[in-house]
């Protein structure tokens, strides 16, 4: 085990606060630094979370500081750059999804950290909670027979200021629109739940919203294990839910929330016939929550003691491919799948995609 972790963070905007928060809640790790491109912001963030150093640069952070660990909590565009200059520094990397602007970038930044032997964790944090780990050993072990059919949804509401933001609804510095920004948190849950995809087809839409990218998407998911998901994605929607179903051969398994999930939030229902085995699936009496704690709390817990990442915070390409190959496939016109992906001549280097305008 190594000595307490000392963190920085890079962006003090929104999501910022949720690192902050469980670096505090960690026992062995301090947050000695931040940096942000506007200085106020950097100085109301740090005399918030009681932070001594407050630099105007990331270079000078990383040279004067050198910490273990640095959190990137910035615009998507700028996560490579920032990344790739903290391997260089030495530090490991936690970085908010989606971890880099395309597939390319995001092969430099596994590449920087296997060459400086450090670690990038991407904050997936819906696999975490208690109740996902419940279903996923469940889902692993065949408890519940072969996964069928899926549903996932991230339907959620943003309104004309949302996309007014100057990086946002731009191909070039967002990214992508909330196929990217919103639903891949969704589809990282389902993905860790039934496993390797094998195919997806999918199509962009901009249904209202005065956007560059698309306010909505929809699409097909295979997956090795058979399974066949329909993945819906819409910034449009005033009911706002983040949900997963997944239909087996001897259970439907449930979990409807918003941007976390508990306990309350799962429900597992056995197929007519299965009643009885239903006992032995019910949650643990134990319960946690998901969110950036726990996944931050594994992490650490993995980086002092030199083990591998945990898996809540592995495979951080495999969400990101599916989202990829939903944009590659509206551009294509035809399901892609990870042969073709790993080959593409566009999507790997950006996600720009033809859109079905909608808007009267």
């Amino acid at each position: 085990m190594t000595d307490s972790l000392r963190c920085v963070i890079v962006g003090t905007g929104a999501i910022a606060h949720a690192h902050a928060d469980a670096i505090e809640a960690y026992p062995a790790a301090e947050l000695v630094a931040v940096t942000d491109l506007s200085r106020a912001s950097a100085e109301a963030f740090a005399e918030r979370h009681g932070v001594a150093a407050v630099y105007d640069d990331l270079d000078t952070l990383l040279a004067e500081v050198k910490p273990d660990v640095v959190h990137v909590c910035t615009p998507p565009v700028a996560h490579t750059a920032q990344t790739l200059a903290a391997f260089a520094a030495g530090a490991h990397v936690v970085v908010e999804k989606p971890p880099a602007p395309s597939l390319e970038e995001l092969d430099q930044m596994r590449a920087a950290a296997a060459a400086a032997g450090r670690e990038l964790a991407v904050v997936f944090q819906q696999r975490t909670g208690t109740a996902a780990a419940h279903v996923k050993r469940l889902l692993d072990a065949g408890a519940f027979g072969r996964p069928l059919m899926a549903q996932c949804q991230t339907l959620w509401f943003r309104g004309a200021d949302y996309f007014a933001v100057p990086w946002r609804g731009k191909w070039e510095t967002e990214g992508g629109g909330p196929t990217l920004g919103h639903a891949i948190h969704q589809i990282d849950l389902l993905a860790y739940l039934l496993g390797e995809w094998e195919s997806v087809q999918g199509q962009l839409w901009r249904l209202d919203r005065e956007t560059g990218t698309e306010d909505a998407s929809t699409a097909t998911v295979t997956f090795a294990n058979g399974a066949v998901a329909a993945v819906t994605t819409s910034a449009v929607s005033p009911r706002e839910v983040s949900s997963i179903r997944i239909d087996t051969q001897k259970a439907t398994i449930t979990v409807d929330h918003l941007y976390g999930h508990a306990h309350e939030h799962w429900k597992i229902t056995p197929a007519p016939g299965f009643e009885a085995e239903a006992e032995a699936w019910q949650l643990p009496e134990s319960e946690e929550a998901s969110g950036h704690n726990p996944l931050i709390r594994a992490v650490f817990d993995a980086l002092r003691a030199g083990a591998p990442l945990p898996p809540t915070a592995a495979d951080p390409a495999r969400s990101f491919e599916i989202v990829a190959a939903i944009y590659a496939s509206a551009a294509d016109g035809a399901a892609v799948t990870p042969e073709r992906l790993a080959q593409h001549p566009t999507h790997r280097r950006g996600f720009a995609s033809p859109v079905t305008d909608r808007r009267a």
